[in-house]
């Protein structure tokens, strides 16, 4: 299977990101993100990850990443550092989305953000006919495994770009298999339906 066709969400993702611009990647992993705007968009790319091996991965492909942890670390970046600030699949994993959030737009005049949907039916149905939280291909850990401490759902993150003053500049909804989904917005369709989303948000 190609890469392409493993991670549609990151060439989605990508696709946001202009030509030449500066990026740090929070939670980078082992930087295929990375790899794949520095390949395709000319960018200056950074990365942050918590994992020793995710780190070791990129340096060994030439990348400049550092270790660190997104609810601390932010802090020690300057104001408008980046044009991009990435948070793939990650905001879910920090102890406190809203600071982090806040701690994005101030380091960056743009930031992406993904993450898997709790809101949609399979998982709802999982709680509500199974008694068991769910495991997915996008929540693929069990309860007690699990490195998520937030769950929430595409409303709840509406709901806190609201609260936070934040602008959101463009959604992309995915379905299970990665693609994009092609459902109205209206009545919850995309927050029943929706496996995954992805968000470009600015400062207002």
């Amino acid at each position: 299977m190609s890469f392409e066709s493993q991670r549609f969400d990151l060439l989605l993702l990508a696709d946001m990101i202009a030509p030449n611009s500066r990026v740090l990647d929070i939670g980078c992993g082992d930087g295929r993100l990375l790899k794949l705007l520095t390949k395709n968009k000319n960018i200056d790319a950074r990365g942050l990850e918590l994992d020793q091996t995710g780190v070791n991965a990129c340096v060994a492909d030439g990348l400049s990443v550092m270790q660190g942890n997104a609810d601390v670390d932010l802090a020690y970046y300057p104001d408008n550092a980046f044009d991009y600030v990435i948070l793939s699949k990650t905001i879910q994993a920090t102890q406190r989305p809203d600071l982090v959030l806040k701690e994005m737009l101030r380091i960056g005049k743009h930031a992406i953000v993904s993450f898997p949907n709790f809101g949609q039916w399979r998982v709802i149905s999982s709680l509500a006919f199974k008694s068991q939280m769910p495991v997915t291909k996008n929540l693929e850990y069990t309860w007690y495994e699990t490195p998520n401490v937030h769950f929430c759902t595409i409303t709840d993150f509406r709901i806190l770009c609201h609260d936070l003053d934040i602008k959101i500049l463009d959604t992309v909804i995915l379905n299970k298999r990665g693609q994009k989904l092609k459902l109205p917005a209206w009545m919850g369709m995309n927050n029943l339906f929706g496996d995954q989303a992805i968000f470009l948000l600015s400062k207002k």
